[in-house]
C-alpha cells in the first residue's frame, strides 16, 4: 500500500481546510498532476486517491524521539529533560501547548510525504475529511467508469469510514464540529456552525453504518481484494466500521457528552448505550462465531500486540489488532525503548516515563479483586504478591532482574526501587514512583544486554483499536443501556459481566467478584478498573477519564509514589514477588488543579475568529 499511491491534483481541489497552497501546485511538474477524469477513472486510480488518506494517520506511539501519549492519571515523566512533554504541560493545565508542539499528534503539522513527526491529527485529519468529500462527489458525479459494482462499493465504504473516523478522532478532543459532508467551494463563505457532540456522533454513526454495509469482513475474500492478497490487514473493513460505530455511540452516551463538563451531573444516556451495546455485540459474536480473522491473542504471545523483535519489523498486533496506521518508521530504539527504563543502562535522551503508583494500584489481585477490597488478601508487608499477572509482564518492580548479563553495569542488574535505591534517587534520572514500564520493551533493552535496537529489528507499535478493547466497550456499554451488570444486548449471548470476564481469563485473572456483580456503580468501578490494566499506557486513559467526567476529581486528579524499605537482606535467588517490605506507604508526587475547561481542548485563536459561527471551547 505504502509504495502504491497516487499523488494525484491536491492543490487544484484544495480550499476551506484543505491546508494546501496555489503555489504549492504550480511549482509541480506538469507531467506528475492527473486530471479528475484519470484520478476517478478506474479503480486502481481511485484507490490511490484514497490511500493517501492513510498517509496522514497519526502513529502515536513514534510521532517523535519521545513520544508522549498517557495523559491521565497513568504516567509520570522525569523532571528537567523531560519537561518539554505534552504530557509535563497537561499535568499543568496548558492545554493550549499542544499549538506547535512537535512531540504532541495532536499538532497542526502534516505532511503526506513527511516522516513520523508530520502525521498530526488536526492538520491531517481536516485534510483526510477533504479528500473523502472529494471522492464522494466523484462518485456522485459519475466520473469513475470503469469498475465493478464490488469495487464501487469498497471505494465508497472506504470514504466513509475516513470521514467518520477522523471526526470521531477530532471531536473526542475538541467536542462538536461543523460536520462537512461535501466539499467547500474556494469562493463561499465560512459559516457553518458548530454543532453539539451529539449531532456530530449522529452523522458519524451513519456514515460508519454506510462504511459497514459496504465493506467486506476480509478483503483478502474477495475478488477486488485478491489482487492485493495477504497485504490488505490495514485496509478499512466491516469490522473496522461496526466497532468504531459501537464506540462512537458508547462515547456519545456518556457523561460528558450527555451533560457537558460544567456540572456533577455523571449520568449515561441509555438509549445511546443500548445502541452501542447491539452494534458491539453483532461484532462479537461474529468473533466467536468464527466468522471474522479476529481473535484474542493468547496471554503467552500478549507482548506481540505491542512490540515483535527479530522478525524482520513484523508490525505488531497479531489477530487482535483491528485498526492499525501504517508505521511511519519502525524502529523504535529512540521512541519508547529508551523512554521507559532507567537512564543509566539505555541510550536515551535522559527521560523517563514512570508508571504512576496510583495508577499501578488498578492492577488488583490474581484472585479478581481490587487491591482496596478487604478480603482481596493484598498486603503491604508483601505488596508484589499474587497479583494480576498482567502486573507481572508490565512493571519493573523492587528486586526485578533488569539486565540479564550485568558485566559492566552490575550495580543495576537488579532494580533497586527501595527509598533512596540507585534506580528511584534522582528525579531527572531515575524512577520518580518506585516502577519502570516494561510493557512495551523486552528485559534485553539495555546497554548491557544490546538485545534492542535497529540490528535487532525491534518494532514497537500501537494499534487504534484491539479486540480486546471491543469486549469492554461493549460491557460498559450493556451496564449503562440496560442498566444492570447483567445487561446484554440482542444480538450477542453474554452479558456485560462475562464480556469482561473473557478479557480477564485470557490473563490467568478470575472472574468479576460476586460482590461487584449485582450493584451497577460497583461493577461500573470494576468495568473502568479493567479498561485501565488491559489498556495500560495505550493511549487511552486521558479520554476516559474525560468522558466519564473524572478527569478533576479525587483521586483521578494526583499522581503517587511508593516508598518503602526491604525487611530483609537483598538476596539474588528470592523470587521477587514474594520479597518482604516495611515502611510502605504512598505519596503524592503531583497534583492537578484542572477544571471544568480541561474537559476539551481549546482551538488556535486563528480558529475561532474565522467567523461567529465557529466559537471557542467553554473556558478557553
Amino acid at each position: 500500500m505504502k509504495n502504491k499511491i497516487f499523488y494525484i491534483l491536491f492543490a487544484l481541489f484544495s480550499a476551506g481546510f484543505a491546508f494546501t497552497s496555489c503555489t504549492d501546485y504550480l511549482e509541480r511538474d506538469s507531467d506528475s498532476v492527473l486530471s479528475k477524469e484519470d484520478a476517478f477513472k478506474n479503480f486502481n486510480n481511485f484507490q490511490g486517491f484514497i490511500e493517501v488518506m492513510y498517509n496522514v494517520i497519526p502513529d502515536v506511539a513514534k510521532h517523535n524521539w519521545v513520544s508522549s501519549f498517557n495523559w491521565g492519571d497513568d504516567e509520570v515523566i522525569t523532571t528537567g529533560n523531560g519537561e518539554y512533554l505534552m504530557g509535563y504541560a497537561i499535568d499543568g493545565g496548558n492545554y493550549r501547548t499542544y499549538i506547535g508542539k512537535g512531540d504532541c499528534f495532536l499538532d497542526r503539522s502534516w505532511s503526506l510525504n513527511g516522516d513520523r513527526f508530520a502525521k498530526s491529527l488536526w492538520g491531517g485529519g481536516w485534510y483526510a475529511i477533504r479528500q473523502a468529500n472529494l471522492g464522494l462527489e466523484a462518485l456522485q458525479n459519475g466520473l469513475l467508469k470503469d469498475a465493478t459494482q464490488e469495487e464501487r462499493d469498497f471505494l465508497e465504504g472506504q470514504l466513509y469510514f475516513f470521514r467518520a473516523w477522523f471526526y470521531f478522532q477530532l471531536t473526542t478532543y475538541w467536542g462538536g464540529l461543523p460536520y462537512l459532508e461535501r466539499p467547500l467551494s474556494p469562493v463561499e463563505p465560512l459559516n457553518m456552525p458548530r454543532e453539539s457532540y451529539q449531532e456530530n456522533a449522529e452523522k458519524m454513526a451513519k456514515d460508519f453504518q454506510r462504511a459497514a454495509d459496504l465493506l467486506p469482513v476480509d478483503w483478502d475474500d474477495t475478488a477486488a481484494g485478491n489482487r492485493t492478497k495477504g497485504n490488505n490487514a490495514f485496509r478499512p473493513n466491516k469490522i473496522w466500521a461496526l466497532s468504531y460505530l459501537g464506540k462512537c455511540l458508547l462515547y456519545a452516551g456518556s457523561p460528558l457528552m450527555k451533560n457537558g463538563g460544567e456540572n456533577s451531573d455523571r449520568s449515561y444516556d441509555a438509549e445511546y448505550c443500548k445502541r452501542a451495546a447491539e452494534v458491539l455485540g453483532k461484532v462479537l459474536a461474529m468473533v466467536e462465531g468464527g466468522q471474522t480473522q479476529y481473535a484474542l491473542v493468547d496471554f503467552e504471545h500478549y507482548s506481540n500486540l505491542f512490540y515483535t523483535k527479530e522478525q524482520n519489523w513484523l508490525m505488531p498486533g497479531g489477530t487482535e489488532a483491528i485498526m492499525r496506521s501504517p508505521t511511519f518508521g519502525a524502529d523504535s530504539y529512540w521512541r519508547q525503548m529508551n523512554s521507559y527504563q532507567l537512564s543509566y543502562i539505555c541510550e536515551g535522551d535522559g527521560i523517563i516515563l514512570c508508571p504512576a503508583a496510583n495508577y499501578v494500584n488498578y492492577f488488583g489481585m490474581a484472585n479478581g479483586m481490587p487491591l482496596d477490597d478487604p478480603n482481596s488478601g493484598f498486603s503491604k508487608s508483601q505488596p508484589w504478591k499474587d497479583r494480576d499477572p498482567r502486573f507481572y509482564n508490565n512493571f519493573i518492580y523492587d528486586g526485578v532482574k533488569m539486565i540479564k548479563n550485568a558485566a559492566d553495569y552490575k550495580e543495576y542488574e537488579y532494580a533497586n526501587l527501595y527509598e533512596g535505591g540507585n534506580c528511584c534517587n534522582n528525579p531527572q534520572t531515575t524512577s520518580r514512583t518506585g516502577y519502570f514500564n516494561y510493557k512495551f520493551i523486552p528485559l534485553g533493552a539495555n546497554k548491557g544486554d544490546q538485545d534492542y535496537g535497529y540490528e535487532k529489528a525491534t518494532h514497537f507499535h500501537l494499534a487504534w483499536l484491539r479486540l480486546a478493547e471491543v469486549y469492554l466497550l461493549y460491557a460498559e456499554a450493556a451496564a449503562q443501556g440496560y442498566g444492570s451488570p447483567n445487561g446484554k444486548s440482542t444480538s450477542f449471548s453474554k452479558s456485560a459481566v462475562e464480556a469482561v470476564n473473557v478479557i480477564r481469563e485470557r490473563a490467568g485473572v478470575e472472574d468479576v467478584a460476586d460482590g461487584y456483580t449485582t450493584d451497577l456503580e460497583k461493577f461500573m468501578g470494576e468495568v473502568r478498573r479493567e479498561r485501565a490494566v488491559e489498556l495500560a499506557y495505550e493511549g487511552h486513559r486521558f479520554n476516559d477519564l474525560r468522558r466519564w467526567k473524572l478527569l478533576t476529581e479525587y483521586p483521578y486528579n494526583i499522581k503517587t509514589k511508593q516508598l518503602f524499605d526491604r525487611a530483609e537482606a537483598f538476596d539474588p535467588k528470592d523470587e521477587p514477588k514474594e520479597r518482604k517490605v516495611i515502611n510502605f506507604r504512598e505519596e503524592v508526587v503531583t497534583e492537578r488543579k484542572l477544571t471544568s475547561k480541561h474537559y476539551w481542548l481549546p482551538f488556535k485563536t486563528s480558529d475561532v475568529t474565522m467567523y461567529p459561527e465557529f466559537y471557542q471551547n467553554p473556558g478557553w
